[in-house]
């Protein structure tokens, strides 16, 4: 195959194209910086689509955080962009995800987008792919004229410099700080974001009922950079040939695409000299023997792989490491190993700190001819059963080969802590794998041959790899009524966490029932019977205040327990053993909300509970009087609830107190008249009775009237505040 040949749109590429500008954007920190400039100059449509679009991510950070007038995390600046420009619609695509994946997500991420944006901004999460697959593709499309294509998603644990420095305080996330942290994207206008987009829109299609229009033409910019460009940075390529490599598994109105497989197989057999990778998983046999046969067929090719090396859980060590062990073998059979190296970047600081570089970058370069930078593992999820999209540049002229060139050498030196010149020197010589490991500057990141035996053994199959690391769907697809094939999807997050829920509630249900099955005393007569023989003892108010503790833990009915107390304890005494009863069980419940609210239950819960809290925070006492008042959930749930959102404990009880003082006068009428008509029947008693439930029932109703008016005062000083704070700012 020649080289000018080497793109087949019938084999190894959906499109051929050209970049007008292109340019590898390398590490987060970069990547992060050029796309809130680039949302910062939208005007008209931005496109995401990813892996994780984590709305908490900041994407500046220090002094251009500082002094940027937009908002840095990009939930913040996407609402604050779209409620700028009404006109400008962003479409935000995200993977549904897997369980496996729960603890790196944002747990209520579709809520989270639709709560805090406006209409213009539009969010769908992708759970079309099949059990066992991801959506693996990393776009980004602004105006239909700048696209963003790579390894990078905006998500948890991948902000980081090209310093990659032992101590980065930029480094850390919701769940606290991460290691140094490695990645590349691509960055390009032109001809070739027609296509990107076209890819982008396709995905929102197939699954919205709302499709994304295709614009009746891409904007012709001629060789000029257009507005959207991310500031600051330049262009290494300029005019570039290029093509465009998918992975998509089959799915319901998909066929199987390996365009991906085929692509870094034929490139693999176009290398003369040098064929550099950096990957985050080398997992894929077939991809080890095509690098095999080529370095038995052309004794001049050296290879350098450079790939993470501390595995992250037991997963990732069974199914990834113990594979890349059969890769390295594969690899070296027959061959000189000074010719090939697989290996890890590392530092050691002066203090003997140590520190792994996190590779998670798909990069591949094949001599000065090719670079390829995408979205694809050198695994078998990758080549077959993921979505994924590459773009594959080729060195058509002297300028874009010293891009390639440029781009690989860049890479390199950093891994191995020498500069620029250095490195390009020995790229220039003979030798070119060993002289790259041989004498690296202490203290700065070295490159280290990777010794996988430290932490497992080679394995072709096991359990881990299949879960893992599949070729196929994890279930089969299964044959529907008229015998049309159906995937297996992953289980949507909702229908986990409803799961979950369901799991957890079966739970609590199932232990409520043991109790009550065997715990004799646990019924309102024997609680009457408990509670009547502390009557006239000093023992009274401690029996109370044990009994509504304990039925408050186990959501036993607290109306049950305040008219039995009422009935017991007389009219007088009852309502005042009874709040006190009420309080305590409820602060007591309350703090094992807030206990349960600070473990994650808040994350848990998700926005729902935010707009809850909210309105607890702004109607304080009164909010919580009128919830007490009106019987609308369970009063232990109500406390548990109080006690994620941000009231504070005294606030509450005050609250409950005024809320349930007055119900328990009331029940305490109802109750003693419930006693006395079993005991003496009489007009009387049953005119107690009637007067008690009239109260009762006028105190809810009297409690709507007060909320409501409550309500629309608060309302009308705001609306006064607000206009106040308008007219001063005209007058300033």
């Amino acid at each position: 195959m020649s080289t000018h040949k080497v793109f087949d749109s019938n084999k190894n590429c959906w499109k051929t194209s050209q970049a007008t500008h292109a340019t590898p954007l390398i590490d987060c920190a970069n990547y992060y910086s050029a796309l809130h400039s680039s949302i910062c100059n939208a005007k008209h449509q931005i496109i995401i689509v990813g892996w994780d679009i984590d709305s908490r991510i900041r994407l500046l950070h220090g002094e251009a955080e500082e002094q940027s007038e937009a908002p840095s995390r990009i939930g913040e600046l996407i609402k604050w962009k779209a409620e700028q420009n009404p006109d400008l619609q962003v479409y935000i695509l995200r993977w549904d995800s897997s369980f496996a994946f729960f603890d790196q997500r944002e747990m209520w991420a579709l809520e989270v987008w639709e709560d805090k944006t406006p209409d213009n901004v539009h969010v769908m999460l992708d759970d079309s792919i099949p059990m066992g697959g991801s959506q693996h593709q990393k776009l980004a499309i602004i105006d239909n004229e700048v696209a963003y294509s790579g390894g990078m998603d905006v998500a948890l644990h991948r902000w980081d410099t090209r310093e990659h420095l032992i101590d980065e305080p930029g480094r850390i996330g919701p769940d606290g700080e991460y290691g140094p942290f490695h990645d590349v994207q691509m960055v390009s206008c032109g001809p070739v974001v027609e296509h990107l987009a076209e890819l982008a829109r396709w995905r929102w299609n197939r699954l919205s009922d709302t499709a994304i229009d295709t614009p009746e033409a891409m904007p012709d910019h001629g060789n000029e950079r257009p507005e959207t460009w991310p500031q600051g940075v330049s262009s290494c390529f300029e005019n570039v040939p290029l093509a465009i490599a998918r992975t998509l598994p089959e799915m319901d109105d998909v066929e199987s695409v390996q365009e991906v497989r085929h692509m870094l197989l034929d490139l693999i057999g176009q290398a003369e000299r040098f064929i550099y990778i950096e990957n985050q998983f080398t997992t894929r046999e077939e991809i080890a023997r095509a690098l095999n046969k080529q370095l038995k067929a052309k004794p001049d090719l050296e290879v350098l792989i450079v790939s993470s090396y501390d595995p992250k859980g037991l997963f990732e060590t069974e199914a990834f490491w113990a594979s890349r062990l059969a890769f390295k073998d594969i690899i070296e059979d027959g061959v000189d190993t000074d010719r090939i190296k697989m290996t890890y970047s590392s530092i050691r600081d002066q203090q003997g700190r140590l520190a792994y570089k996190r590779i998670h970058s798909k990069v591949m370069t094949i001599d000065d001819r090719y670079l390829v930078i995408g979205s694809s593992n050198l695994s078998n999820r990758s080549m077959t059963l993921d979505t994924e999209v590459d773009v594959v540049m080729f060195g058509d002229t002297d300028s874009n080969r010293k891009c390639i060139a440029f781009t690989r050498d860049d890479l390199i030196a950093e891994h191995t802590g020498r500069d620029i010149e250095t490195t390009e020197s020995i790229m220039g010589g003979k030798h070119i794998v060993n002289e790259l490991m041989n004498n690296q500057i202490a203290h700065g990141y070295v490159l280290t041959e990777i010794n996988d035996e430290e932490f497992t053994e080679a394995s072709k199959a096991n359990i881990f790899r299949t879960i893992s690391d599949p070729e196929e769907p994890l279930i089969p697809p299964v044959k529907g009524l008229g015998g049309k094939l159906t995937a297996i999807t992953n289980p949507r997050r909702r229908t986990i966490m409803i799961t979950v829920g369901l799991a957890v509630l079966a739970c609590i249900v199932g232990l409520l029932l043991f109790i009550s099955n065997t715990v004799s005393w646990l019924d309102g007569d024997r609680i009457s019977a408990f509670l009547e023989e502390s009557r006239g003892t000093y023992f009274a108010l401690p029996t109370v205040l044990l009994v509504y503790l304990i039925g408050g833990l186990l959501f036993f009915p607290v109306t049950v327990l305040s008219l039995a107390v009422a009935a017991i304890f007389g009219p007088i005494w009852g309502p005042i053993y009874g709040i006190f009863g009420a309080l305590l069980s409820a602060g007591t419940t309350f703090l094992i909300g807030k206990g349960l609210g600070n473990a994650g239950l808040r994350k848990l819960a998700g926005p729902k509970v935010e707009a809850v809290d909210k309105k607890l925070a702004n109607t304080g006492i009164v909010g919580v009087a009128t919830i007490r008042m009106l019987p609308i959930a369970p009063f232990s749930l109500v406390n548990l609830v109080a006690g994620i959102s941000s009231i504070s404990l005294m606030q509450f009880l005050m609250g409950t107190f005024l809320g349930m003082f007055p119900q328990m006068i009331a029940k305490g009428l109802v109750g003693d008249s419930i006693m006395q008509i079993f005991k003496q029947p009489s007009a009387e008693t049953v005119t107690y009775l009637v007067i008690g439930l009239v109260v009762w029932i006028a105190m809810i109703v009297g409690s709507q009237k007060l909320a409501k008016m409550y309500q629309a005062k608060k309302q009308s000083d705001n609306a006064e505040d607000s206009e106040k704070e308008e007219s001063e700012q005209c007058i300033a």
